[in-house]
């Protein structure tokens, strides 16, 4: 029996519910509209865990365990810090890779978000480790660069077969 069979029969028939290719992915990672969902996200997940955090929390481990310690108030330096990359960093990258790359402009966008992503990413460990949740950012941020810079270097190759 094949899937058009059982589409006849059952009057169900197999529809796209959700597309989404690596170039889509490219183009949606590395708009604005991404770089503000992840700003306000480090800014709500700062003030809805601010008051259950104690008075100093972990910016630095080794081991599994704390190495530095800061005021809780720098929960909120995760936004900051996410639109400093934004206007201080992405202009830099894009200089940078807009003389050697043909896709200057997606790239730095992409690797803009991206690394406001590792932001979010550390802001959550350091909630997760203060509550020991969590013990090792390691493997978070090593998962957090493979998937992207794999997802980064696939949208790029299709983009490129596009264009030939």
């Amino acid at each position: 029996m094949t899937i058009k069979d059982v589409e006849d029969r059952t009057g169900l028939y197999n529809q796209t519910v959700f597309k989404l290719d690596s170039i889509s992915f490219l183009h949606i990672w590395g708009s604005m509209l991404t770089w503000t969902t992840i700003t306000v996200l480090c800014l709500i997940i700062g003030t809805l865990s601010f008051s259950k955090l104690p008075t100093e929390i972990p910016v630095q481990w080794s081991k599994g365990a704390s190495t530095s310690l800061v005021n809780k108030n720098w929960i909120f330096i995760c936004p900051v810090i996410c639109i400093l990359i934004r206007y201080l960093l992405k202009p830099l990258i894009y200089v940078k890779l807009q003389m050697n790359n043909y896709y200057g402009e997606i790239i730095t966008e992409y690797l803009t978000n991206y690394t406001c992503f590792i932001v979010l990413s550390v802001e959550i460990f350091s909630i997760l480790f203060t509550f020991g949740v969590v013990k090792s950012v390691v493997v978070l941020l090593f998962v957090n660069t493979a998937v992207f810079i794999g997802l980064l270097a696939v949208g790029l190759v299709k983009m490129d077969l596009r264009e030939k």
